[in-house]
This record gives C-alpha cells, sequence and structure tokens, in this order.
C-alpha cells in the first residue's frame, strides 16, 4: 500500500510553489487534479511529465474509488487543486476521508493558502480565527446566526460577481465591523485593504468593474458593539433617528457617520442606494 500526498500550490505566483512539493510531484506515479488543464499547465512550468486524473466535486465519489484503489495497489498520488491546499474548503477532504477509512497513509505538506495569507496582512487579531469559506446559498440567516456573537476574526472567500452581495450581507449579519479586503493575493494586481464594512460596499459599488478572486477578513464580536444606543440599527433607520430629533437629512447622514466612524459618504451611499 502506497501514499495519498497533499500538495498545495500556488494561488497566483508560481514562485511560491516548495522544493519538497515539487520533488513530491516528480516522485509519485500520478496526480489527483482538480481540473486537468490547470494541472497540466503546473506539471508543464514544473518541467514535469506525470498522469493526470481528473477529481473535483462533480465525481469525486467515483474518482476517488479508483484514486483509492490505485494507491491500495502499490502507487502513490499526488493531490493538488487548482490553487491552495487541497482538502481544505475542497472536494479534497472526501477523498482524504475514503484514503483514512482504509488504512491508507496520508501525508500533507505545507503551503499556499489564501486564508491564512489574507489574515496575516489584515491588521485584525490573528491569535484566534475561524474560517468560513463561501457562503452558503441556502439557509443563510440560520447560518450567519451564530456567527454574529462569534468572538474570533472571521475568514469569508467571494467570487468578484457576489462580491457585493456578500459584502452587504456580512453588514446586514454583523453590523459596521472592520474588515479587510484581499484582492488577488500574490498576484499582480494585489491590493489589501483594511475599513469599515460599509465603506468597502461604497468602494465596491461606485468601482467601474469587479475582477478578481476575494478574501474578505472580518473582524470578530466585541461587548462595545452593544454598548451604542444605535446597535442593532441600520443606516437608514439611524438617519431616521437624528431626522426624528430635528436635523436636517445632510446633518443626520453626518452625525451617523460620526457615531459610526466611517466618511459620510459611505452613509450616503448605502441611504442612496436603499
Amino acid at each position: 500500500m502506497s501514499i495519498l500526498y497533499i500538495v498545495p500550490t500556488p494561488i497566483g505566483n508560481m514562485e511560491d510553489i516548495t522544493l519538497r512539493a515539487r520533488r513530491v510531484l516528480s516522485e509519485v506515479d500520478f496526480v489527483a487534479c482538480e481540473d486537468s488543464r490547470v494541472g497540466g499547465k503546473l506539471m508543464l512550468l514544473l518541467g514535469l511529465k506525470k498522469p493526470l486524473y481528473a477529481y473535483h466535486e462533480h465525481n469525486k465519489q467515483r474518482a476517488g474509488e479508483v484514486i483509492a484503489e490505485r494507491i491500495a495497489a502499490g502507487e502513490d498520488c499526488a493531490l493538488i487543486t487548482d490553487a491552495g491546499t487541497p482538502a481544505v474548503s475542497d472536494p479534497g477532504e472526501d477523498l482524504v476521508r475514503l484514503c483514512r477509512s482504509r488504512g491508507i497513509e496520508v501525508i500533507p505538506l505545507p503551503g499556499a493558502c489564501a486564508a491564512v495569507t489574507a489574515l496575516s496582512a489584515s491588521g485584525l487579531p490573528s491569535r484566534r480565527f475561524c474560517f468560513e469559506g463561501f457562503l452558503p446559498e441556502d439557509g443563510l440567516k440560520e447560518y450567519l446566526e451564530p456567527l454574529s456573537r462569534e468572538k474570533r476574526t472571521m475568514i469569508f472567500y467571494s467570487a468578484p460577481h457576489d462580491l457585493i452581495k456578500t459584502l452587504k450581507t456580512l453588514y446586514d449579519a454583523f453590523g459596521d465591523r472592520n474588515a479587510a479586503l484581499c484582492k488577488e493575493l500574490t498576484k499582480l494586481n494585489e491590493r489589501i485593504t483594511q475599513k469599515k464594512l460599509s465603506e468597502h460596499i461604497a468602494d465596491c459599488e461606485s468601482a467601474e468593474s469587479i475582477r478578481g478572486e476575494y478574501v474578505i477578513v472580518v473582524e470578530g464580536y466585541t461587548h462595545r458593539d452593544e454598548d451604542e444606543f444605535w446597535y442593532g440599527m441600520t443606516p437608514e433607520q439611524h438617519v431616521e433617528h437624528y431626522r426624528a430629533l430635528g436635523l436636517s437629512d445632510m446633518d443626520a447622514i453626518k452625525q451617523t457617520a460620526r457615531d459610526r466612524g466611517v466618511p459620510k459618504g459611505a452613509i450616503y451611499g448605502l441611504i442612496k442606494k436603499g
């Protein structure tokens, strides 16, 4: 019986491949990859020729059986994903579970991980954190409700076409917390900014286009969130509170922005969109 190797691949910058990863890829009998086109490109860049076997969300049950049987028969396999560490928020999790259930040795290699890379540069507390990945499509309210009291820093992923929706969903669930928005990590257009969620929303809504992959690192719950009278209010409700006290629309927006520690343009943008 041979070995399943978990081999991380670069998340953008090919210089991030490790010497050990390259050696393992050169020594295994075959490579299980998410997309054979992406896997083939990686092998070409490394100057390696190995048989590739497709393993992804849509074939993982059948392909997993084939891979496990080949390893049990004496072949070494390297599991890679398109970018980052396999088996973390990834179909490879099922393959690892299957191999372990059959007594197959699984050896993980350290390497690139977008979540940890983003956290390290976020400026937010990193001693304790939780990784949440992409938001689920169903049961979103039930999913986020317990996280609204999560004290650890939280890490989310978002595709470009979902970014504004994701930011607004997090804003609605957590309030206007500090967050680091990390775009295209390790790539030429890498950009990391830390602002309030409302400011990120305003920036994205005013952008001509949104491209690339994103990691969103969000500040955890603190008791100070509830110390403010406006805790639980939407920006619209917050502004309306000051209108009811006799302030003009613009003064109400200015005071709301002052309370929340954000530029008045961010509040104005949210009110206007609403």
